[in-house]
């Protein structure tokens, strides 16, 4: 009887492992479907980002290395990173900040980037929430005016 029970729920526990497994990979990632083109759009949040004095560190199109068309963009502000980087250097492994902007399958293009208190929870940054919920409110309203048709 034991072995029929283990025999019934081992398909059941595979299940929800690989589940819940799911779910971990893309907790704090915020995603945005784009009313333009994955250049257009990348090259609207550039526009929008130099505007605010952010600095650009690099424009990767990784088209060139995969099917899917996506480029990443690496910049930031050490107003931004330097307060929560200090407070764990393991925070270097987010910062300066990636967003990333490609086009699925079905020809959506979607904004994708990690929410800055995933960031903030991932290293254990305490002390700090204030300038989190900054940093997410400046990150919602940049990556909105490059997805959005004025």
């Amino acid at each position: 009887m034991r072995k029929l029970t283990l025999f019934l729920i081992a398909p059941l526990i595979g299940i929800w492992l690989c589940s819940s497994g799911a779910d971990a990979a893309s907790e704090g990632v915020v995603v945005k479907p784009s009313a333009f083109s994955v250049k257009e759009t990348m090259d609207r949040l550039v526009a929008v980002l130099e505007e605010k004095k952010f600095q650009i560190y690099a424009r990767v199109d990784h088209g060139k290395t995969i099917t899917a068309e996506a480029e990443l963009l690496i910049y930031g502000t050490p107003k931004i990173s330097t307060p929560l980087m200090s407070a764990n250097i393991l925070a270097g492994l987010d910062f300066p900040m990636r967003t990333l902007v490609y086009k699925d399958a079905e020809g959506q293009v979607f904004l994708v980037y990690d929410h800055p208190g995933y960031i903030a929870r991932r290293h254990e940054i305490e002390g700090h929430n204030r300038l989190v919920g900054a940093i997410s409110r400046i990150l919602t309203n940049l990556t909105d005016q490059a997805i959005k048709d004025k």
